[in-house]
Order: structure tokens, then sequence, then C-alpha cells
């Protein structure tokens, strides 16, 4: 049986590291007592998969991981036995089972993502932004420089914005979360801070992601469906 677990990140969970995590849920399965599938060979491990790694420091509504296990069991159990286990800021909010051919794994799925964005008081750019980031969103291209481990790359990531929009003191974004395009939150905040001729600074943002979407469109016309759509409940 495969399932997909999604979960909140909240509190002071969210100055745990994306390693830690993992092993924060190994230990939370053995609690749980969760029939978990291992892999083979002279250094087994649990068979898990995890959708997209969090930033330290970001909160989230919806993070994912896929696990197998060894027998069948009703998904509001496995809910449930978990729920017992967590920890202040983790929350298990579903579980669904997947099927293998269709669902693929979790992080091959990742397509897109929405996130929060708001400023930490005191860090608020001291010009009008609100009406200014709208006229960023205007321009047909919005150029950033990616740094690597070897090189430097020019990219335009506008076409990787989905949606941006204001909402109350905050930005909702929709990016670009696969492999080959994953934009994040902050780039897009520094990039319009320096459109704006401010220089952005250390920890001014404040970010929450809320979904995890995989694109399940066809023939180049994305439609982006939260991951754990691509389960059901047993």
């Amino acid at each position: 049986m495969k399932v997909r677990i999604k979960f909140t990140k909240t509190g002071y969970m969210k100055f745990v590291g994306h390693l830690d995590t993992m092993r924060y849920f190994q230990k939370a399965i053995r609690r749980a007592e969760l029939p978990v599938a291992f892999s083979g060979g002279y250094s087994p491990h649990m068979i898990m998969s995890f959708a997209a790694p969090l930033g330290v420091g970001t909160t989230s509504l919806g993070e994912y991981f896929d696990m197998e296990l060894t027998e069948t069991m009703p998904t509001t159990e496995i809910q449930q036995r978990l729920n017992k286990t967590m920890v202040e800021g983790v929350t298990v909010c579903s579980v669904r089972q997947v099927e293998d051919g269709k669902a693929s794994t979790a992080m091959a799925l990742v397509a897109a993502a929405d996130y929060y964005v708001s400023f930490r008081e005191g860090k608020e750019p001291a010009s009008s932004w609100k009406e200014k980031f709208t006229e960023f969103l205007d321009q047909n291209e919005i150029i950033v420089t990616k740094k690597t481990k070897r090189s430097e790359k020019t990219v335009d990531i506008r076409p990787f914005i989905y949606k941006a929009e204001i909402q109350e003191d905050g930005i909702f974004m929709q990016l670009a979360s696969a492999s080959s395009n994953y934009t994040k939150p902050e780039l897009v905040m520094d990039t319009f801070m320096k459109w704006m001729g401010e220089e952005p600074q250390e920890f001014a943002y404040l970010i929450e992601r809320r979904e995890v979407y995989a694109d399940a469109g066809e023939n180049n016309s994305p439609r982006f469906v939260p991951l754990e759509d691509l389960g059901e409940e047993v």
C-alpha cells in the first residue's frame, strides 16, 4: 500500500531543516507502529519520498511525503496514529492511498506551489510598495541572474510567476516548483525590491507555503491540482 501524507509545519518547527524533518517522521512512524516497508540490500531504509524541501524559517500548511506500507490499512487510522505522535507545530492533515502507475512519487510530481509573503515588523519598504508590485508584474520580462556552484546564468522568471496579487498586508504568489524551473519566493521578492531601487534586507520576509500542486493537464495546458487530490481515502 502506498500512501501520501499531507502535514503542516508551523511555529518553532519552521526552524527544523529538511533532513531533520525526514528523520523526525522516520521516528514518528516507528512510534506509531505503522507497517512501513523497507528497501533491500545491506543498508535498508524506509521507502519514503518527500515532495519538496522547505526552506528553514518557512512555515507551511501543505507539505507532503509518500510512504509504502507492507499491508493495507484504513487511511483514517494511519492519520490518527501519526497525529498521536506529533509534536506541537506538526499536524497530519490527510492521508490518501495513491497508485504507483498513476501517481508517481511526490517529488517527481511537483509542478507549482502557493506562498504568502509578508514583511517582518520594521522591515517594510519605505515606498508605496503595494502599488508598485502591480507595475513590477506588468513587465514582459523579469530578468535575474541565478548562481550555481559552477556557473551563473540569466533567466526570465516572469513565466514562472503563475499568479501574484496583494492580499491584506502581504503578497500571494503561485510559483513554478518543478526541478527545471523552481522559483523561490525570496528570489521574486528580492528582485522586486531591487526593481524599486531598495536593497533587500536580511530576514525581511515572513513566508508561508500554503499548497503544493501537480500538473494534471494535457497537451501543454497546465491544470494544477493539490497532490492529495491524486489519491483517495480508503
